[in-house]
């Protein structure tokens, strides 16, 4: 989740590793039934304030006229796998997945965050509510959206 909305391992991992130390940190007492809606709040919050940052970041990197890093290719990428067994299918199946993720990102992010702690984490619907802060219809409501548009994006690999 937090991968699809920054668009970067890098910072996924660091807002996830931020959340379980928060999570661990604060509600370490509270029973481990608890945790998980916790920790995808937490999660939430992390991610809200990443765009924050990210927007002032970007309006700085305007207003100086610099660019991103952009350190080349890794030579190590290019190097072919030789315990892969089927290239032909790992090739279909990467693209596949960032056909569903290009269409996932297209999502507003809370369409986006419902269907992911619902059908990835598996969430039911009061903990997706608990975890975003939101009430159970506004979750059915999301979520139903997200379904139909993902649908309709998706309805020629179907």
């Amino acid at each position: 989740m937090a991968e699809l909305a920054t668009s970067s391992r890098e910072d996924a991992l660091d807002l996830v590793q931020d959340t379980m130390l928060e999570l661990v940190r604060r509600y370490a007492s509270r029973p481990s039934d608890e945790w998980r809606p916790l920790f995808y709040r937490i999660l939430q919050s992390r991610i809200r304030d990443w765009y924050r940052r990210q927007k002032v970041r970007n309006r700085w990197r305007t207003w100086l006229h610099q660019d991103e890093d952009n350190p080349g290719e890794d030579p190590l990428a290019t190097v072919a796998d030789p315990a892969a067994v089927d290239p032909l299918q790992q090739v279909i199946q990467s693209l596949s997945m960032d056909v569903l993720q290009s269409a996932l990102r297209r999502l507003p992010l809370r369409q986006q965050q419902v269907f992911l702690l619902r059908i990835w984490e598996g969430l039911d619907v009061k903990a997706t509510a608990a975890a975003m802060g939101c009430s159970a219809g506004s979750v059915k409501t999301h979520y139903s959206r997200a379904v139909h548009s993902l649908r309709d994006s998706l309805q020629e690999y179907v």
